[in-house]
């Protein structure tokens, strides 16, 4: 039977793709130009030149791939500042507005299995480009345009630099490590093999206790995703120190493939999601740190987060699932804080970028100042608030994309009037399927637009009634 490679296409962040099947040299190649070339015709200007960065991650032939993405661009005209190593992807995204570039190239796969590679394209204004820049791009892939001028120039950068020296400007860095150096605090981070390794150490200047720290692209057979079911060793580690008697602040700190993703576990040992992180931050920015601005939050998002608003009386603006649509919304507004469910979350004081590190470090200013654990911490929002909430989300393969496409056609030609035995209020089509029922519940079907997948998210009063209506929409999805 032949072989027939994927078309590329860019989804919520990104081009992604099997290394050597869909993910090869030579469509990188072809790639990486046309990425050029749009970045050139939006974000030119005289000052720019032709500056592009280029980044990438510790992915399987990250460093190859990069070299050959620098060469292809470099070939059509354009002078490339290529990375000396491996960074957060958020940081290539600092560089390419603290560099005046055109934008960033940044070769990863982000939190995707060790299989995966891919290839995200940053604006010059430093965050990801929106939806109709990428879609230039594909509509350049049938027919590349010839690139007639001469080679541009390679130079290379240290892409930690000054990306650790933004980042500690923006918190209380002398605080955080007091409390480290008196025992009074220990923070624990996974880094799942990826990017953010060694991060905090650099921005801290103090020894932190790194989990997976060792480069392994095959990521121990799982995925570099900040999900409970990647994070034995940090909950036994946790767990151990609780065992032990360790009556300091525990912070663990999970930080996806790229580290523009963040999760943790409070020092009880249990996952703390940025549907819970968000709220946390909101609090302590706008309470502690005095900072204001738009909240920015996607469809998937907790609604504990407007509640909190309310209480700071400040305005909530809701986009379609991906980071690309806070950061176009962050570029038109004052922005405090915008989050997604996944784990991204960024800042109005910094690029309109999800940044796991920087999260990292709010996470720990909080905790230091305020003195408590963060499920402590959350537990007194949700008082605050009177709001209180369980939240969790499944991804449920479906046989082949004839099934995503039934299930498709029947949400919009038979709307669904009951869920799990409740009754359907309103259904919000922003981005997906998003059902709000009677008890307050809400439940959201959501499509891969790039694989036969349904992602299903549910926020409920407790955790065995989001499990029973993810559980009632997983059958359902079953029966088509």
């Amino acid at each position: 039977m032949a072989f027939t490679q994927n078309p590329i296409k860019f989804g919520t962040d990104g081009w992604r793709g099997v290394i050597a099947a869909d993910f090869t040299f030579e469509r990188v190649a072809l790639l990486a130009p046309l990425c050029a070339k749009i970045l050139e015709e939006n974000y030119g200007t005289s000052d720019r030149g032709r500056k592009i960065i280029v980044g990438y991650d510790r992915r399987f032939l990250a460093e190859e791939f990069a070299e050959v993405t620098a060469n292809a661009i470099i070939e059509a005209g354009y002078d490339v500042i290529l990375s000396q190593s491996y960074a957060p992807t958020p940081a290539f995204s600092w560089a390419a507005k603290a560099q005046n570039a055109l934008g960033a190239i940044v070769l990863t796969a982000s939190h995707n299995p060790g299989k995966y590679l891919g290839l995200k394209v940053k604006g010059a204004f430093g965050g990801s480009v929106a939806p109709a820049i990428t879609q230039q791009i594909e509509a350049l892939i049938p027919n590349p345009p010839q690139f007639s001028a001469s080679p541009g120039s390679l130079s290379h950068f240290d892409p930690w630099e000054s990306y650790c020296q933004g980042l500690r400007q923006k918190v209380d860095i002398k605080a955080i490590q007091e409390a480290i150096t008196a025992e009074k605090l220990r923070v624990f981070a996974d880094v799942m093999h990826g990017a953010a390794a060694s991060g905090l150490e650099r921005l801290l200047g103090c020894p932190i206790e790194e989990i997976n720290s060792d480069r392994d692209p095959l990521c121990e057979g799982g995925a570099p995703e900040p999900l409970p079911r990647y994070l034995s060793k940090l909950f036994l580690t946790i767990k151990t120190a609780i065992s032990q008697g360790d009556n300091s602040l525990k912070v663990g700190l999970v930080f996806d493939g790229d580290s523009d993703r963040i999760a943790a576990v409070d020092g009880q040992g249990n996952f703390l999601s940025s549907q819970i992180l968000i709220p946390i931050l909101i609090d302590h920015l706008a309470k502690r740190k005095g900072f204001t601005g738009e909240i920015i939050k996607t469809v998937s998002g907790s609604d504990l987060i407007p509640r909190l608003a309310d209480v700071y009386n400040l305005s909530v603006y809701e986009t379609p699932v991906g980071y690309k649509y806070i950061a176009d919304r962050m570029l038109d507004s004052e922005t405090l804080i915008g989050g997604e469910e996944s784990g991204g979350i960024g800042y109005g004081t910094h690029i309109p970028e999800r940044d796991a590190l920087l999260s990292a470090l709010y996470v720990l200013e909080a905790v230091v100042e305020s003195g408590q654990d963060l499920g402590q911490y959350y537990g007194q929002l949700q008082e605050k608030t009177d709001f209180y909430n369980a939240y969790d989300r499944i991804d449920l393969p479906l046989a082949n994309m004839e099934v995503w496409g039934k299930l498709l056609q029947r949400l919009q030609t038979e709307p669904l009037t009951e869920v799990a035995g409740q009754k359907v209020e309103s259904c919000d089509t922003k981005d997906g399927y998003k059902h709000r029922l009677t008890d307050g519940s809400w439940l959201l079907i959501r499509f891969s637009g790039t694989e036969p997948v349904l992602r299903l998210y549910c926020e409920s009063l407790t955790m065995k009634q989001v499990h029973q209506t993810l559980n009632w929409a997983k059958n359902w999805a079953n029966s088509v």
